[in-house]
């Protein structure tokens, strides 16, 4: 079970992400004593959308051909409409997600991030929450949807919107300190069925 002050966190985003749901959980978790770094399709830097216009630039630190999984605790999803909607058609962001749940380990979206969980096809059956319009298309991929501030269900955390960042954050760290998080046989014939599709 790692401390928080010795997990290693991926966030991975592209253009467009929602800036405060980027920002503040590296923020944060940097604050609790974590190592974080940012991974994008490409090097240099991105920029976030801030509520009504283009924001901040965030450095990069890696690209996602280069992450190795192996290396990490935790994999946390910032929404926004135009990044997850972005790198749900990135088979190599997608593969990285299937590759962090695998492994078993901590998987954190918020608000529209779950589209890139339901890419992955890793949400039937799992307790989840979204940004609302997300909601049915939980619902479609077989998630039980709550409208929660967090919601975690093995390893699996979601949110809805920046106002529940603070809880977001809150249950990341928490469900890092729990350690592996065993996804169930169900779990691997589901992973197997959406890589045949």
């Amino acid at each position: 079970m790692p401390e928080i002050a010795a997990a290693r966190i991926l966030i991975m985003a592209t253009d467009g992400f929602e800036q405060s749901e980027l920002k503040e959980p590296l923020r944060q978790l940097k604050q609790a004593g974590a190592s974080v770094h940012v991974a994008a399709p490409k090097p240099g830097s991105i920029t976030g959308w801030n509520e009504k216009d283009w924001g901040e630039q965030v450095p990069v630190d890696c690209t996602i051909s280069e992450v190795d999984v192996a290396e990490y605790d935790a994999l946390v999803l910032p929404g926004g409409q135009m990044n997850p909607d972005v790198l749900r058609m990135n088979e190599e962001a997608v593969a990285l997600i299937r590759s962090f749940h695998d492994a078993g380990k901590v998987i954190a979206a918020i608000c529209h991030a779950p589209w890139l969980l339901i890419e992955a096809g890793i949400v039937d059956g799992r307790r989840m929450t979204s940004w609302p319009s997300v909601k049915t298309d939980l619902l479609n991929a077989g998630a039980d949807w709550s409208d929660q501030a967090v919601i975690a269900d093995k390893g699996i955390v979601s949110s809805r919107k920046p106002e529940d960042i603070d809880a977001f954050v809150a249950k990341i760290i928490e469900a890092i300190e729990e350690g592996a998080h065993r996804r169930g046989a169900d779990d691997s014939a589901m992973m197997n069925a959406g890589r045949a599709m």
